[in-house]
């Protein structure tokens, strides 16, 4: 069994070392080639940089480009796991598989629109606590006080940690007869909860393990914005009399909407395509009850096999993400600087 074992070990260990050894000699072709095309021939004045930034180049082509169009592609197909090798391709497939994301369930029983209402209570809730409490432990962690440095190495411990780690953690936690919640509501004179199998409190679940997941981001985030603003700034305010209330309304918020506008677009993002924290926990159970748009996507694709109608469901995920994006920019003023405000 160990010489079995150690075999597969060194067979897959040769592989990574034959891979990285092709990337390393095509970057290095790559890099030769441009020289030769850019500063021998062409005599370019911006050789060196454009040398720099072509391996980074390839990379996106190779591993965002190129998969996205080949989503597109299988968007406006048949294919299924029993058209696997011989699907079709056509506009018509591309209409029905969009029609088929808002008529049909998308699994058994669940809908478009009740994943996407679903979709967006959890992104709401999780994002609006993640801001909350991330902003309000940066605020602590701003002030003079001893022992700063164990706070925050002991709040940014849930971020730390592995996600499939946590999440497999936390799904004993909320085990209703041995789980560490529901010993710890029996304490208090609570009666056990059944978090795993009823699906709204298996909802609640999964929302409570992401929220203690994702404040220390926000936090860290926020902590590095209010550390950037000058406390001349509170030192003026204080002289003119301002309490701290406007002090934070007038200084701290306007200060940080820099860092709080990508910060929470990228939170938005992330936990709208949360897959881990909910799949390892309740596989989107009790009966669909805490599935997302994301989760029943990669349902779709890899246990029902549609992979035609999942391509064109993920369309639909990234176009709702761009249009919101482009709004909550345009509201917030994300592009504007400090000074335009």
């Amino acid at each position: 069994m160990i010489p079995l074992t150690w075999g597969i070990m060194s067979s897959g260990l040769q592989e990574t070392v034959r891979f990285l050894v092709i990337v390393a000699a095509s970057t290095a072709a790559l890099e030769g080639l441009a020289y030769v095309v850019l500063h021998r021939m062409l005599k370019h004045k911006y050789a060196l940089p454009i040398m720099l930034i072509l391996p980074a180049l390839v990379a996106v082509m190779a591993l965002v480009i190129y998969p996205f169009g080949f989503n597109i592609y299988l968007a406006f197909s048949n294919m299924s796991m029993y058209r696997f090798k011989q699907f079709s391709v056509g506009l018509s497939y591309g209409i029905q598989n969009l029609l088929d994301v808002f008529r049909h369930p998308v699994l058994q029983n669940v809908t478009f629109m009740r994943l996407l209402g679903r979709t967006v209570v959890w992104t709401v809730v999780n994002v609006f606590f993640h801001v909350l409490g991330g902003l309000f432990l940066a605020i602590l962690l701003n002030r003079p006080m001893r022992g700063k440095a164990i706070y925050r190495t002991l709040l940014v411990i849930p971020w730390a940690i592995p996600q499939v780690i946590a999440a497999l953690a936390w799904k004993g936690e909320f085990h209703y007869q041995y789980g560490f919640v529901n010993l710890v509501l029996q304490r208090f004179g609570f009666q056990p909860i059944q978090w795993l199998s009823d699906p709204k409190w298996a909802f609640v679940a999964v929302i409570l393990v992401n929220i203690w997941l994702g404040i220390p981001f926000m936090m860290v985030t926020i902590l590095g914005g209010l550390q950037s603003i000058s406390p001349e700034y509170y030192d003026a305010a204080q002289i003119d009399g301002a309490s701290g209330w406007h002090q934070f309304r007038s200084i701290t918020m306007p200060l940080l909407q820099p860092v709080l506008t990508p910060a929470v677009i990228l939170g938005i993002v992330w936990t709208f395509n949360n897959f881990n924290v909910i799949y390892l926990i309740t596989r989107g159970g009790p009966m669909e009850g805490t599935d997302i748009l994301v989760t029943s996507l990669y349902k779709a694709v890899f246990e029902f096999y549609r992979y035609g109608f999942g391509a064109a469901y993920s369309l639909v995920i990234f176009v709702f993400l761009l249009i919101f994006a482009g709004i909550y920019l345009r509201v917030s003023g994300g592009f504007k600087g400090v000074e335009e405000r």
